[in-house]
């Protein structure tokens, strides 16, 4: 006997899918940066040394007197010449009140006057440089800087993000079957 049968016959559905894929794009600019360094501001104060010399006595010893110190030198040389012209005149009129005792006054006298005395004959070093008087009042220096504190100016930029989205399409590639026969 002949028992029908049932034949079945099936194709699988294919399903093909098309991707495109997301693009992705992150770009981070460098931060805006600006700095500036002011200059420290300086301040100098100065006060001048001051030196002082006292030069008189190391001038007058090189003779160059001031006019005033040379009047009076010369005042007291005319007094000490005329007192000692006086003592002289006196001394020769004690000599001449004497010529009865005898000796040769007048002729002692004019010997006197006739040969001056020799001048001193040597070597003189002038100008002591001791005498001169030295004072000094140092200067002063004063230095004063204040530093400045620096500007930064920081912007920051932000991220530039670029996104495409992706994209899924299916279709059918081939579809799904069934094919039922019967046999006999």
């Amino acid at each position: 006997m002949n028992i029908p049968q049932l034949q079945i016959e099936t194709t699988r559905g294919v399903l093909g899918l098309q991707i495109t894929k997301p693009t992705q794009e992150i770009h981070q600019p460098k931060a805006t940066l600006s700095q500036q360094q002011p200059a420290a501001i300086l301040e100098i104060s100065t006060t001048r040394p001051q030196l002082s010399l006292e030069t008189t006595e190391a001038r007058a010893d090189i003779d160059m007197k001031s006019v005033f110190r040379r009047t009076n030198e010369y005042a007291q040389l005319g007094k000490q010449g005329a007192m000692d012209g006086i003592a002289r005149r006196a001394q020769e009129g004690r000599q001449l009140v004497k010529i009865g005792n005898g000796g040769n006054a007048i002729a002692s006298i004019a010997k006197q006057n006739a040969t001056p005395p020799l001048a001193p004959m040597g070597i003189r070093f002038i100008g002591n440089r001791s005498q001169i008087q030295m004072s000094i009042q140092p200067g002063t220096l004063n230095i004063q800087a204040t530093p400045q504190k620096p500007i930064n100016d920081v912007q920051i930029n932000k991220p530039i993000h670029n996104y495409t989205q992706g994209k899924v399409t299916g279709q059918m590639e081939q579809y799904p079957t069934i094919q039922i026969d019967v046999k006999y």
